[in-house]
């Protein structure tokens, strides 16, 4: 048979692992969508626009609407690592026809794939190649479109040229280093200011830039600030790292973070302005609004980058009013769990 490209309604989501409940929640609970029942069989299941349904960690949902912000960027879930914006169908009969298809439609396919691996990995290998390794930290994210496609069978395929990241897949991991920082939530922080980086062109914290961390031990983030040179205002009742506590470049303060204001952050910084202000720390999500507020409003910080702790059920009209302050944007990392990421780039 001949190779046929079949437009299909709605869209897709690819649940970030092992957060299918979380997907299927902020769809009801964010976007008002109806329930959606959870994923009973993980291959052969016959693909249908008919109603939602599960192809592993993908959802497609055939009367979902995506619509845009006043940017024209689309409004996805968080918890979805990347959504197929307008999906298709592909079918064919031969590994090159597929290639063949989806390279005369752009440059770039990640693969997602719950079913038929050997099959889609000869599929990948006849694309151009798109390295899915580990990176370094700093890493940089090609702003070029990056699509996505998944066998459902032998001769099918679920693919979008368009998508809500230009990650493979929506996934980003970096080489872990087991040896240097003191706790793993080092990779949550270089996961967001790269992020940062790729949304805003936000440079990296530097030698010479002037960082204040609340809630800091035992120092994760601290660590990652002093790699890449920047001086640390740490502040949390308990140490950091004896590493980071010798560290010349670093000042411990044993205090509550959220009772510093701004101005005697910046006497103790020696400056009139922080370039980077951020936070891990677990508080409720209207606690650190109120303390984000208090600092935007001061005009002191440059950069804020926070981890929203979710406590119990989410209130999606307080993670809008994150969302809507002014140069920011709210996002789930591959390196979150229950919680979401707000930056703000000055």
């Amino acid at each position: 048979m001949p190779v046929r490209v079949e437009r299909v309604a709605g869209a897709a989501f690819l649940a970030f692992p092992e957060m299918v409940a979380l997907l299927t929640s902020e769809l009801s609970g964010r976007f008002g969508y109806g329930a959606v029942a959870p994923a009973l069989t993980v291959d052969g299941t016959a693909f249908s626009a008919d109603a939602a349904r599960w192809y592993g960690d993908l959802l497609y949902c055939p009367d979902f609407s995506v619509q845009t912000d006043a940017d024209g960027s689309p409004v996805t879930p968080y918890w979805s690592r990347t959504t197929l914006i307008e999906p298709f169908l592909l079918r064919f009969d031969s590994i090159g026809e597929a290639a063949n298809a989806l390279r005369g439609i752009q440059r770039n396919w990640a693969p997602y794939q719950y079913t038929c691996f050997r099959r889609a990995a000869l599929v990948q290998e006849r694309l151009p190649h798109l390295s899915l390794r580990a990176r370094t930290f700093p890493a940089e994210i090609p702003h070029s479109p990056m699509g996505i496609f998944t066998l459902l069978d032998a001769h099918t395929i679920l693919a979008s040229a368009r998508t809500s990241s230009a990650l493979p897949a929506g996934t980003l991991r970096f080489e872990e280093d087991h040896e240097g920082p003191p706790s793993r939530a080092y990779l949550k922080l270089q996961e967001a200011l790269v992020m940062a980086r790729h949304m805003f062109g936000t440079a990296f914290p530097g030698a010479g830039q002037r960082c204040f961390e609340a809630g800091a031990s035992p120092g994760g983030w601290t660590w990652v600030l002093r790699q890449l040179g920047a001086e640390v205002l740490a502040v949390d009742r308990a140490e950091l790292a004896p590493a980071l506590m010798a560290d010349a470049h670093v000042s411990f303060v044993a205090h509550d973070a959220f009772t510093l204001a701004p101005q005697d952050v910046c006497a103790r910084l020696r400056c009139e302005t922080v370039d980077w202000v951020l936070s891990d720390v677990i508080c409720y999500p209207e606690r650190l609004y109120e303390w984000v507020q208090t600092w935007l409003a001061s005009g002191r910080a440059r950069n804020m980058l926070c981890t929203i702790k979710m406590q119990g059920a989410i209130d999606w009209s307080l993670v809008a009013r994150f969302a809507a302050l002014p140069r920011s944007r709210v996002l789930h990392l591959n390196y979150n769990k229950h919680e979401l990421t707000w930056i703000h780039a000055g």
